[in-house]
């Protein structure tokens, strides 16, 4: 019995010695007063700067919410414009902290790039951008098209899939970047231009003539979109997907950016954990009770943030569809804070 004991003992310690050895990146962060953020080079809705270099989206968004629980202040965000070809080298050398870049959560990603997803920002599909002169109304006319795609994605793979299971003929022409890609398709280049549905509703603004074009109803691949950190290091990995969830949480709990201060003070138990005026929920994450209050104060709940950067109130205007909270219609959902 001594013998098992002192066993577990070890195993415990060891345990105990690799998990603190690991636990680096917020240690690194904080003492590094600023949060590295791998983004887009470009993607209205999601990561996209203005001519002064302010970044706007939901991805960026993520990364301030994320600055907001660790330092209370939503603005310490450095934001890596990154191609889809580097951005998992970048998170894997250490470059940057978290990727936060419209990237699909496939199982090949989830185990071959050393790094974990942390959940869900947005369930997306492969979709189909065409000139309305074309007069197609269906993916299912584009037999011998020509099509511009992005390399370094999931769209060649699904687009090939889609052709192949419809016995459609087509022709890929690739390019390195979106810009590329879409500047090709407006020159003319390809008929199709294909992507995940929520980008090709965010590139066409990008086109002379916006309205002289449309994207075809048929979405053909599942494309949920989440955050990325690197293995290894299970406390960074818990705090950036709960922010998450908290923002989620947020929503279902009517917590908004406006009547954060009042729900506070609410003595209802949930509210109580949630806000941490109960409990040390937040401590447990590494950060302070208030990081809740931290994140919505200075990002608002999901439902805000989907609404201004790609939702009714936004010059995409996509409806949330998917995106709603599952007890409205939706499968977005977050474990609770308890």
């Amino acid at each position: 019995m001594k013998r098992v004991s002192l066993v577990f003992i070890l195993a415990l310690s060891v345990g105990l010695s690799t998990q603190m050895a690991s636990a680096q990146t917020l240690k690194t962060v904080t003492d590094r007063g600023i949060l590295s953020c791998g983004v887009s080079q470009g993607l209205p809705g999601f990561s996209s700067p203005d001519d002064k270099g302010n970044w706007t989206g939901i991805d960026v968004d993520v990364c301030r919410a994320i600055a907001a629980a660790i330092f209370n202040d939503p603005s310490k965000v450095k934001f890596v414009p990154l191609s889809a070809k580097d951005r998992f080298t970048a998170l894997q050398s250490g470059e940057i902290d978290v990727l936060s870049r419209n990237t699909t959560w496939t199982l090949s990603r989830d185990t071959s790039l050393g790094a974990n997803f942390t959940g869900v920002t947005y369930y997306d599909g492969q979709g189909f951008l065409v000139k309305k002169s074309l007069k197609v109304n269906s993916a299912l006319e584009l037999n011998s098209a020509s099509i511009c795609v992005q390399t370094g994605t999931t769209t060649e793979q699904n687009l090939a899939d889609y052709f192949k299971s419809n016995n459609m003929k087509y022709e890929v022409i690739a390019f390195g970047s979106a810009d590329e890609t879409v500047k090709a398709y407006e020159s003319g280049r390809c008929d199709v231009f294909t992507s995940d549905v929520s980008q090709l509703y965010a590139e066409r603004l990008k086109l002379a003539n916006p309205a002289d074009h449309v994207v075809l109803p048929e979405v053909i691949s599942k494309e949920p979109l989440g955050p990325m950190v690197r293995h290894g290091d299970d406390q960074w990995f818990d705090l950036v997907k709960w922010v998450l969830f908290a923002m989620i949480d947020a929503e279902e709990l009517g917590i908004t950016q406006r009547n954060v201060d009042d729900m506070a003070k609410s003595d209802k138990p949930e509210l109580k954990r949630v806000f941490g005026t109960d409990g040390n929920l937040g401590e447990q994450l590494g950060v302070t009770k208030d990081w809740v209050s931290r994140i919505i104060k200075a990002e608002g709940n999901y439902g805000e943030m989907f609404d201004r950067n790609v939702g009714a109130g936004s010059k995409l205007g996509i409806a949330r569809g998917l995106n709603q909270l599952w007890n409205k219609g939706g499968i977005q959902y977050a474990p609770p804070i308890r």
